[in-house]
């Protein structure tokens, strides 16, 4: 198909049919009527915008992909494509700059891709993809995406539901665009770390609110800073399991053990300074920010009558695909 036969199918997707499309561009919603998620959108604004230019960007793309494919069950890039030829709609739902959205887009080509996300990234995206015949960004919520019911054959919502006002209402909204039958719903989830730094995050993120920007940057580049030397070190030791404290013993390199336990101070030599900085802002700079146990994800799971296609965990988080009974 062409770009006016993908528009015309995209129209056909749309509660409101007269929504206007500039392009491969369509405004749904700009702002939140919720302070936290205004705040959320706001700072994921500033991250993409900072990040838009990073000479490090394509390193963290390529990393983020391969990770995508370990996060929801698919061995190869080839196997993903192969998954994705009976899917004729496909919805990023959270695109930031789109990297993902383009992705998909290039390993289906028969496929209308949309990308939605609640910040400027959106616009951004689809400047930055333009030429993608198949490929649309919409600017607006994924908790309110005015899509039909039953519209989309692979919805794809990575690491994003956790930064939406309320995750259970996000992720009934994503199940009901989903459709019945081949239809699959991927999603990942912030997992709960240990007590010591659940509690830091919490009161620490108040905090955050609350401070100017430049400060919280330099703030980022000074954990950084901290997980660079610790990293340094190179120092493992076997630490003791402390279950009252949610610590699983086991031999750890002392900034991971720091890092998972104690406070976020993202480091990565591979991915870049620049990088492990936004990751670092990342973290700390959205109001929302919900971390899920493995019940509590199942439960939300069931809850929409979903059964699990297949289900990962990890000390960062928790992912699968999942599809209407």
């Amino acid at each position: 198909m062409n770009r006016e036969q993908f528009i015309r199918l995209l129209r056909s997707k749309l509660i409101n049919t007269n929504t206007l499309i500039d392009k491969n561009f369509l405004l749904n919603t700009l702002n939140s009527n919720y302070t936290n998620q205004q705040h959320t959108n706001n700072a994921f604004s500033e991250k993409w915008q900072k990040y838009e230019n990073s000479s490090e960007r394509e390193r963290l793309f390529e990393f983020q992909r391969q990770w995508y494919l370990q996060l929801y069950g698919f061995n190869t890039e080839i196997e993903l494509a192969t998954y994705l030829r009976s899917k004729n709609v496909i919805f990023d739902a959270g695109c930031g700059l789109g990297y993902k959205s383009a992705w998909f887009a290039n390993l289906a080509p028969h496929a209308l891709v949309i990308g939605m996300d609640f910040s400027d990234a959106a616009k951004q995206a689809a400047k930055s993809y333009h030429e993608l015949e198949n490929l649309f960004f919409i600017q607006g919520d994924i908790a309110r995406t005015g899509l039909i019911q039953g519209s989309v054959d692979y919805t794809s919502c990575d690491q994003v539901i956790m930064h939406t006002e309320d995750p259970e209402a996000t992720f009934a909204e994503l199940a009901r665009v989903t459709a019945r039958g081949d239809g699959e719903f991927a999603c990942y989830f912030y997992a709960k770390k240990a007590l010591p730094r659940e509690l830091l995050d919490n009161y620490f993120r108040t905090k955050c609110m609350k401070m100017e920007r430049q400060d919280l940057w330099l703030m980022s580049e000074q954990l950084a800073e901290l997980g660079k030397r610790l990293s340094s070190l190179k120092i493992t030791f076997e630490c003791p399991d402390i279950p009252v404290l949610g610590i699983k013993g086991g031999y750890y390199d002392i900034q991971r053990f720091i890092y998972w336990n104690f406070i976020k101070c993202f480091w990565n030599e591979q991915l870049g300074q620049e990088t492990s900085v936004v990751t670092n802002f990342d973290w700390y700079s959205p109001s929302n920010a919900r971390r899920f146990s493995e019940q509590e994800v199942r439960s939300i799971v069931n809850a929409n009558s979903m059964d699990v296609r297949f289900f990962h965990t990890e000390n960062a988080c928790i992912s699968g695909r999942f599809a209407h009974r």
